[in-house]
């Protein structure tokens, strides 16, 4: 009896590598397809939708390079490239969507202009992740590219600080990276922030006097990725620079 349970035991453990392989192959084809999807349909915003609450609390913005997805994480960037014309564009998912059968994403007025689909209101994309957001978001942000709502939005809030974030990255190297790349280009108050899943880059407490400077100058110099939150407490690293050593600042 003991010998036959043991033989029973022995097989199983020879399939069990088997099994997992299997498990570990399809979890590995559902994050590569999910990193990548081509020839999928891409639909964007009416316009009636300008200014409602999107389900990550942000307020939608079509002049803002922003979509909805239904399953990829807020705050993730994704390459969008339209097949019939070559046409791409990178825009954050801030909502959920769409819900229209046979749709994979929803872009804003603004990335459907870049993606020539204004005037067809659908188009066949391809869609690649460029950088991996955070699980979940309730911040309230104003996305680049649309300097008519932002300039009002500062201008209601004379007295608040602001934070831009440009990247939010799964790999701490991958940060470390482009807050260097910030500091060298100039750029002070250039922070991390790690949250449980990844490390933001951030150029923090920023007046509202100087928020649309500090955009300008982004743009100016190549880091159109970003997008601008009301400042709150956080405890961040500094990223080293030529002259200084790493430190932290607990705000």
């Amino acid at each position: 009896m003991n010998s036959q349970k043991q033989k029973t035991d022995n097989e199983t453990m020879k399939k069990l590598p088997f099994v997992l392989l299997l498990l570990l192959t399809a979890a590995s084809a559902t994050f590569a397809e999910e990193l990548f999807k081509s020839n999928v349909t891409a639909s964007y915003y009416a316009d009636k939708f300008h200014g409602k609450k999107t389900s990550s609390g942000e307020t939608f913005n079509m002049y803002a390079f922003t979509a909805a997805h239904k399953t990829l994480p807020f705050n993730t960037i994704v390459k969008v490239t339209n097949l019939e014309n070559g046409k791409s564009v990178n825009v954050r998912i801030n909502d959920r969507g769409p819900f229209a059968e046979g749709r994979e994403i929803d872009v804003s007025r603004a990335a459907a202009e870049k993606l020539n689909m204004l005037s067809t209101g659908t188009a066949q994309v391809s869609i690649e992740i460029v950088q991996l957001g955070e699980a979940e978001s309730t911040e309230t942000s104003v996305a680049p590219s649309a300097p008519a709502a932002s300039k009002a939005r500062f201008a209601n809030a004379p007295n608040k600080k602001w934070d831009i974030q440009l990247g939010a990255f799964a790999k701490r190297e991958n940060a470390e990276a482009l807050g260097q790349k910030l500091v060298d280009a100039g750029f002070q108050n250039v922070v991390f922030q790690k949250t449980s899943q990844v490390t933001r880059v951030v150029i923090k407490d920023i007046a509202t006097a100087n928020v649309q400077d500090v955009l300008t100058e982004l743009e100016r110099k190549g880091f159109t990725d970003y997008f601008v939150r009301e400042r709150k407490a956080d405890s961040v690293v500094t990223p080293p620079s030529s002259s200084s050593d790493t430190s932290v600042d607990a705000k």
